[in-house]
């Protein structure tokens, strides 16, 4: 008899253990809706309000088979086809017409090894230039890869460790039915009779083969064929047991068998609806909230919420060209259509590719390197499709179909709103719970973003805040390699990215001079890292500004930059801040936060100071009175896990120390960084991943941080209406000579003015407020001689005097490394 209170255990993220899953064939039909409830249950715990499908195109690549399972009509012999194989040129040019469709997926099924039993598949391979079909399917594969960009996913049957090693090289992934672990199925009379490839054992060989060979690879069972619930039960576990073992099973498929016309099995009945969905049911609760589980839509029209509700969080392959060539009788419905069913189910449709997230988040591990850029361009943090073709600093409309209707009585998955209710009441969340925020969609991302809007209300009202400032970028010389700049120039790297400059302090003060006659209360000033410029140096810029227009507030250095001048002048890292202060400076930018998660950082910029160090730096100031502003920059080698430390990072020193202004999500742009172009990185966050940022950050740091800032020239304008209907509040500055964005590739231009950027609140029924640094009001003098502001002069580039050798290069390991700098 099952515990009573099993299914709540389960719920609780229990493991079902082989005997009592097995006990669940004698489950009472009373208990079933106890059943399904806990399998709906468990399956939100792991994919929230979302359920997957692959737009893909269908090649039988021949319908030659050496079995004979009593239920198919995809396997033919050769006096039913007209050609043994698929010429080439023919799936390639299919493959590119899909991939206009949208498609991402080439699946290929194919009979299994038919040379070993007909001559003319022999004689086929031959003239192509091949021994074995497998040898042809990996040759097609490659093509369709390299040519259309689609990404091959493979059904091959039985494999040895060599024919998957020699596909794994040309597929994103590969799959094979088990169908069923009963060897009762092989006897004669029995569907697998006759059919050697359908014994257990050898395709558990080839599941197992698979794992040590780290393929991400796709299961399942056919019901209805002969098997009892028993058996169904021992074959979904007997696929647990391998996949315990390597990790690699990305989906299990409950397949219904559907009888066809001139089988052996054309008369046979088929498993009705409460049988289809108490297996799915099963299947969950035996495999957990991660693993996915999928039934094919088209062989259960008419009841697929009740699907959904029994545990499914994927409908596997669908494809706007090709039919379903196993089941032809079947026709996959219309995307549309399927997003309606889902929707019924109170679900949110999304596409993936045939890469699920998991592994597509340990890509370097899963995948071949030939595929790991193709597959990371096309994804975003969280391992999924990106949803459309907007680029961060580039696109200027908002894609069509982007959620932002109405948002009152919307359905929303009961665990983003548990979140939601416990951040708005004060509670804060952990990593875990913010990094499932970011995988909000549909519903769920209006959710988020409505909490957030509120928040806002609440905390700052309607007011829409902007500096007028100009930015100074005092030289583009540096010797750190940060992988994701497009700013900085090496010694050796004149022809890259325009010329190096240095500027002398007369262009500085030139600058200072001009930007206060315009309006201006503020100087941004950052720079790379100058080989030879020590902590005085930037004493010195400070006191250029400063004798050029006292009254101007200098928001400069980022906490690599305090760290580098410490260290040069080997000094403590508060007597360094306090000189700076005394010297003029009145805020720290949050930049050189990139991700604060060190496993990020590693890869991105190795060389730089780490998480504890930039922590540390912003600590100091802000115990001096030094404010300053917090940033994220985020969408390239990241995930929503690092996003979600990075903010707690944040919010714990905010709660220390209540220093920061301001944070400010900096979406990564990619075009002419050098990671991208190295194919090492995504291609920045997508719009969705954009608004949520602001949105998440507003609830992380409610009662603590006021102000969060969206950035026109990474979203434009249109963008950043978004991100104030979604908990931004301020625009950051007028800009006046931005340009480390634009060497990135942006191009939303240099400066936005004080009239465009109040009409743009305005538009947003906000009220445009002019403030200082501090986020204190400007006078209306000033305001005024900003908005009549003259044109500026073209800027002088000075170019560089100082040697790029004087001092030795401080990084760590270093002798004098900026780790060890008393008072860190």
């Amino acid at each position: 008899m099952i515990e009573q209170n099993l299914f709540a255990q389960l719920k609780d993220g229990a493991r079902l253990s082989d005997e009592q899953a097995l006990a669940l064939a004698e489950l009472p039909e009373t208990r079933y809706s106890s059943l399904l409830d806990a399998a709906a249950a468990i399956r939100d715990a792991g994919f929230s309000n979302t359920v997957t499908y692959s737009r893909k195109v269908f090649f039988p690549l021949t319908h030659l088979c050496r079995d004979v399972c009593h239920y198919c009509t995809f396997a033919q012999t050769p006096k039913f086809i007209e050609q043994p194989y698929i010429p080439v040129d023919q799936v390639v040019e299919e493959a590119t017409e899909a991939a206009k469709l949208g498609c991402k997926e080439a699946l290929f099924t194919l009979g299994e090894k038919p040379e070993l039993r007909y001559s003319t598949a022999r004689k086929a391979l031959a003239s192509m230039g091949f021994e074995t079909t497998l040898e042809y399917v990996a040759h097609v594969a490659q093509q369709v890869l390299e040519k259309t960009g689609i990404i091959p996913h493979i059904n091959a049957g039985c494999m040895t460790a060599g024919e998957i090693a020699m596909l794994r090289k040309v597929s994103g992934s590969m799959g094979i039915m088990l169908e069923s672990a009963s060897d009762r199925l092989c006897e004669k009379g029995m569907p697998h009779y006759g059919s050697p490839d359908k014994v257990p054992a050898k395709r558990l060989e080839t599941l197992r083969l698979a794992g040590e060979a780290r393929v991400p690879f796709t299961t399942g069972i056919l019901i209805g064929i002969g098997e009892t619930r028993c058996e169904r039960i021992e074959s979904l576990l007997a696929i647990r047991r391998i996949h315990e073992q390597y990790g690699h099973i990305q989906e299990i498929i409950v397949q219904n068998f559907r009888a066809k016309p001139d089988t052996l099995m054309a008369n046979a009945p088929e498993p009705d609806l409460d049988e289809l969905l108490w297996t799915i049911a099963v299947t969950r609760l035996i495999f957990g909230a991660n693993m996915s589980v999928q039934a094919p839509p088209n062989l259960s029209p008419g009841v697929l919420p009740q699907i959904v509700n029994a545990g499914i969080n994927d409908w596997g392959g669908v494809s706007p060209v090709t039919p379903d060539f196993v089941n032809p009788e079947a026709p996959w419905p219309n995307v549309t259509r399927l997003a309606d069913e889902t929707r019924a189910a109170g679900k949110h449709l999304i596409e993936r590719l045939t890469l699920y997230p998991a592994y597509v988040k340990d890509y370097q591990q899963w995948l071949d390197p030939a595929l790991h850029f193709k597959v990371i361009d096309s994804v975003d943090g969280d391992g999924l499709p990106r949803e459309d073709d907007w680029v961060t600093g580039k696109s200027e409309t908002i894609p069509e179909g982007f959620p932002t209707e109405c948002r009152a009585n919307i359905n929303v998955s009961h665990g983003i709103a548990e979140l939601i209710d416990k951040a708005v009441g004060g509670v804060d969340l952990s990593d875990d719970e913010i990094a499932r925020l970011f995988s909000a969609r549909g519903n769920d991302f209006l959710a988020v973003c409505d909490a957030a809007d509120l928040l806002r209300k609440k905390r700052v009202g309607d007011h829409v805040s902007f500096a007028i400032n100009r930015n100074i970028n005092y030289t583009n010389i540096c010797y750190f390699k940060c992988q994701f700049c497009a700013f900085s120039k090496g010694k050796h790297s004149d022809d890259l990215r325009g010329k190096p400059y240095d500027l002398a302090p007369e262009e500085i003060q030139r600058r200072t001079t001009e930007a206060w006659d315009r309006g201006a209360s503020e100087v941004c000033m950052q720079g790379g890292i100058h080989p030879s410029y020590t902590g005085q140096s930037y004493i010195d810029i400070c006191k250029a500004v400063k004798s050029a227009e006292p009254n101007m507030h200098i928001h400069a250095f980022s906490p690599l930059e305090i760290w580098q001048g410490a260290a040069t002048l080997n000094t403590d890292l508060e007597p360094f801040l306090a000189s700076l202060k005394e010297a003029g400076l009145g805020t720290l930018p949050g930049t050189a936060a990139e991700v604060l998660d060190d496993e990020v950082r590693a890869t991105l910029c190795s060389d730089k100071i780490n998480t504890a160090q930039w922590l540390q730096v912003m600590r100091l100031a802000h115990r001096q009175g030094i404010r300053t502003t917090a940033t994220i920059m985020f969408g390239h080698v990241d995930q929503y896990r690092h996003w979600a430390n990075h903010l707690i990072n944040i919010r714990e020193l905010q709660r220390e120390t209540g220093g920061f202004t301001e944070f400010v999500p900096l979406p990564f742009v990619a075009s002419e960084s050098p990671i991208y172009r190295k194919q090492q990185s995504r291609r920045g966050p997508t719009l969705r991943e954009c608004i949520l940022m602001h949105a998440i950050a507003r609830i992380v740091f409610d009662g603590l941080i006021d102000n969060i800032q969206a950035s026109w020239v990474k979203l434009g304008e249109e963008g950043v209406k978004l991100a104030l209907d979604a908990g931004a509040n301020d625009l950051g500055g007028t800009l006046m000579n931005e340009s480390i964005t634009r060497a990135a590739g942006a191009a939303h231009g240099e400066e936005l003015g004080v009239a465009k950027l109040e009409g743009l609140i305005a538009s947003c029924d906000r009220k445009p407020w002019v403030r200082n640094t501090l986020y204190e009001p400007v006078s209306a003098e000033r305001i005024a001689i900003a908005r009549d502001a003259y044109s500026v002069e073209p800027i002088i580039l000075t170019e560089p005097k100082r040697s790029q050798d004087k001092l030795k290069l401080l990084r760590p390991g270093s002798t004098l490394d900026p780790r060890d700098v008393v008072g860190a």
